[in-house]
């Protein structure tokens, strides 16, 4: 699918079912997650741009090649997707965090935002949005929606397991995002949970019910 990548690597396809387990505890779970993170935003950023500077070796000077100042912004749906912040941040510690609050009717389906904040120069970054799970779409479509209004357009949005269904909404929705993911899933239940998936992401990132 245009504009969607599913990531084969062996080390986050290992590291992804050992996340889905039941048994898999709190602790492990956010250590995988962060792990996991830290795979997918290696290969999501392959494209950022590149210039040569000069610098000094303890031998001679030389020209060598670094970031070109490309500002980046990392947006977590919360809650879940505090979980992948610092993955990211552990590659790309001088990123800009905001953040977008919504939850999910339990009966529609439909997402409803409580909070947001982002950085004041939104519409200068590359903005790669993060979110353990893509069930619906819908909190992603409204999230990345929210931060279009405020001027965000390079945007890149991050999940682990994604639904078909949502991939759909999504790329329909958002046409010109690119979607990165671990693990293409087989459908939604009526309740709107990714199968097999692995639960609730939130829960068994902050131990709740």
């Amino acid at each position: 699918m245009k504009n969607v990548t599913v990531f084969d690597h062996p080390l986050i396809q290992h590291k992804t079912t050992v996340l889905r387990q039941s048994e898999t505890t709190n602790k492990e779970f956010r250590e995988l997650i962060d792990e996991i993170t830290r795979l997918m935003c290696y290969e999501a950023l392959r494209d950022l741009p590149l210039e040569e500077v000069e610098i000094e070796t303890p031998i001679c000077k030389t020209k060598q090649k670094m970031l070109k100042g490309k500002k980046l912004a990392i947006v977590p749906i919360l809650r879940a997707g505090l979980g992948m912040v610092s993955g990211m941040l552990s590659l790309v510690p001088n990123a800009k965090v905001g953040h977008i609050g919504m939850y999910r009717d339990e009966e529609t389906l439909q997402p409803h935002e409580y909070y947001c904040k982002l950085p004041p120069d939104i519409e200068d970054r590359l903005i790669v949005v993060v979110d353990p799970m893509l069930a619906t779409g819908g909190s992603a479509i409204d999230a990345i929606g929210q931060i279009k209004s405020y001027g965000g357009a390079h945007i890149k949005f991050l999940c682990i397991i994604a639904a078909p269904e949502g991939i759909k909404a999504l790329t329909e929705a958002h046409p010109d995002i690119e979607v990165y993911c671990a693990n293409v899933d087989e459908h939604l239940n009526e309740k709107g949970y990714i199968v097999p998936g692995l639960g609730d992401a939130g829960d068994r990132i902050f131990g709740t019910k």
